[in-house]
């Protein structure tokens, strides 16, 4: 990936075109931990002018408590059902960037909620890149328990077929953090035709 949109002449024709494509609609990226929702959705929403939400955060504002307290006190149903309340009121409200939870878009009723107010960008990365990026961390309750690499094994099967139904789908590598921003803005600006209109990317 080149890392040079953000200083080139055609930033400010890739900005304008992505900000006609969305018409104020909130971009929202999914994919499993470790993919960068976070890092990638904060650095594209400084380049959109638009505030950045980690609906992880927002949940445990609400909750008053870490996600991992949720899941251990209450469950993981639970944990959906708050997640979902929060990611339709969000989508209610002004557009922003919006990093999910891994899990979010494999809701139903949070995928339907997603698909029909927002754009969304699927982060697809592969296990090796994964493992990579999460190695050491606590704070992701499913990796928790059990061998990490059987479990994001098994969540790729599972959630990858769900994640294809998102609007566009940008493979992830080891680039940068900078040369993956530049990227997926690329990308996002070819999405949408001259009408505005979006165009289903990704294979």
């Amino acid at each position: 990936m080149d890392s040079n949109i953000a200083e080139s002449g055609l930033h400010e024709d890739v900005i304008a075109k992505i900000r006609d494509g969305l018409k104020g609609r909130t971009l929202v990226f999914i994919g499993l931990m470790g993919a960068g929702k976070s890092c990638i959705g904060r650095m594209v929403a400084k380049e959109l002018d638009l505030d950045f939400v980690d609906a992880d955060r927002e949940i445990e504002e609400a909750a008053g408590c870490s996600i991992a307290d949720i899941f251990k006190l209450y469950g993981e149903e639970a944990f959906r059902d708050g997640e979902e309340r929060v990611i339709a009121r969000l989508l209610d409200g002004e557009q922003i960037v919006l990093a999910t939870g891994g899990g979010a878009f494999i809701r139903e009723r949070t995928r339907e909620l997603i698909l029909e107010k927002s754009v969304s960008v699927w982060l697809r990365a592969d296990l090796d890149l994964l493992m990579h990026r999460t190695s050491g961390r606590t704070h992701r309750p499913l990796l928790n328990n059990g061998d990490p690499k059987q479990v994001l094994a098994e969540l790729i099967d599972t959630r990858y077929p769900v994640y294809a139904g998102a609007d566009i789908i940008f493979d992830c590598d080891e680039s940068s953090k900078e040369a993956t921003r530049d990227a997926v803005l690329e990308l996002l600006a070819k999405s949408f035709d001259d009408d505005g209109q979006l165009i289903k990317t990704g294979t």
